[in-house]
């Protein structure tokens, strides 16, 4: 298998392998991308998998190798913490405090922000979705922490390595990003290696396809409620609520066996629903639209709902 795969990597053909558990397919494929000098990147199909490469596996192998090499290991933006975010956490719920004050004290000591460093807390802890940031709430180079940020500190190790470890979310992410005209974050690769390659498909369908979440929706709904505090604004909060009870009241009527479901089967019972959610997004899109330009807080979740009301 090593030899294919160094055949391939010098041809920039591709290969296909197969193999069972145990029988070294890491080792088979990481010695031949090390002795390359090629640009590559290898990617992984969960997270665990991508630490335990980037950690344990490729250290080992490289040091067998004997030649040096400049890695990096590269996630999504929700694994790092935001400073920015961690920042306007000032009253978080009394469950929550136990779990921050972690993030807080780790935040002095942390290179690379990777969430995945603080085992403290729990991989599924509320505190998380308040401390990292997603594409939608992302202030970007408008952000007071830009020149201290994780993410483009991580991006930018990525950029100057020769071989890079992500995961197959982030490699179909910066794919979809390419698709929409939108500059991509991960590096140019004279070969890319996945591993686990048959969870592609059904990853890439999240990507290439259109999807709108309750909890996405939901996860939006708070946010406009914690930034729209400052202006007192009864009007603006009703309508919030509104829309929390719309996105609610669809999932009530939601198919409740698991699967995949047609649309088409379930018109009935949910068209008043999806058209009540539908005014109450368009509501919410009116009422932010003047407020908007005083924050830019405020700018990301008007843009995020006309999305929304896009999809």
């Amino acid at each position: 298998m090593a030899e294919a795969v160094a055949e391939a990597i010098a041809n920039r053909d591709k290969l296909v392998v197969e193999a069972g558990t145990g029988t070294g397919k890491t080792f088979a494929y990481l010695i031949p991308a090390l002795m390359s000098g090629r640009k590559t990147i290898i990617s992984t199909g969960t997270k665990a998998l991508q630490d335990q490469l980037y950690h344990r596996d490729l250290p080992l192998v490289s040091k067998a190798v004997g030649r040096p090499v400049t890695t990096a290991l590269l996630k999504g933006r929700a694994n790092y913490l935001c400073l920015q975010r961690l920042d306007q956490v000032t009253d978080p719920a009394s469950t929550l405090q136990g779990d921050l004050n972690e993030v807080r004290a780790w935040r002095h000591r942390t290179a690379s922000g990777d969430r995945a460093e603080l085992v403290e807390v729990p991989e599924d802890s509320p505190v998380w979705p308040l401390v990292t940031s997603t594409v939608d709430n992302c202030l970007g180079q408008k952000c007071p922490e830009y020149s201290r940020c994780l993410v483009v500190k991580a991006r930018k190790a990525a950029q100057e390595a020769d071989l890079v470890v992500v995961n197959h979310h982030l490699l179909l992410a910066d794919l979809a990003m390419k698709e929409e005209g939108f500059v991509e974050f991960l590096p140019g690769a004279e070969a890319i290696i996945l591993d686990e390659a048959h969870q592609i498909p059904d990853l890439a369908v999240q990507f290439f396809g259109v999807t709108l979440g309750s909890r996405e929706m939901e996860r939006l709904v708070d946010e406009a409620r914690a930034a729209t505090l400052p202006f007192s604004e009864p009007e603006l909060n009703r309508r919030i609520d509104v829309l929390q009870t719309a996105i609610r009241n669809l999932r009530a009527d939601a198919p409740r066996n698991e699967g995949r479901h047609e649309l088409s089967e379930h018109m009935a019972e949910l068209r008043e629903p999806l058209a009540n959610l539908a005014h109450a997004i368009h509501d919410m899109v009116v009422a932010l639209a003047d407020l908007a330009e005083a924050s830019v807080v405020l700018q990301k979740i008007h843009d995020q709902l006309v999305g929304m009301a896009e999809r």
